[in-house]
């Protein structure tokens, strides 16, 4: 079965960013974290500092309605230059308001709110938000309860 997921990369704060959101979303990771460590040394480059060996190659957390937010992090010190962008928002489209409102209180705690949710012209409960890991999320609830 086709399934799609979002990917997220941070600088050296993957690990934090996805404890968080499993106590949001009560869930558990779909396999234990992955670690830089653990990647087969490549001959062809510099052997991988000491810092970066326990950095998460790759995380994956299963959130709402199937869908899986998976991770890295993407240090500078191996090569990458990560740009936290505006060009991403992951929308969560909850069941009720009840549980609309708790992710978003919660996902927006030491966050930043953009537009606080409330009654759209167009019927829905809407809202969006930056986290404390810079990641954008949009809530659209179709339920009036």
């Amino acid at each position: 079965m086709a399934k799609v997921s979002t990917y997220l990369n941070f600088p050296r704060s993957t690990e934090a960013a996805f404890n968080f959101y499993k106590t949001i979303f009560g869930t558990e990771f779909s396999a234990p974290i992955a670690r830089m460590r653990d990647v087969p040394p490549d001959p062809a480059q510099p052997p991988m500092n000491e810092a970066d060996k326990n950095l998460v190659m790759h995380v994956a957390l299963p959130i709402l309605g199937g869908h899986v937010l998976m991770g890295t992090d993407a240090p500078d010190s191996m090569g990458f230059k990560l740009n936290q962008g505006n060009n991403v928002y992951i929308n969560l489209e909850p069941d009720t308001r009840t549980e609309t409102n708790r992710l978003f209180k919660l996902l927006s705690e030491s966050g930043k709110v953009e537009m606080p949710l409330t009654e759209m012209f167009w019927g829905d409960y809407f809202g969006s938000l930056t986290d404390k890991f810079g990641t954008q999320w949009m809530f659209n609830c179709q339920s009036k309860s």
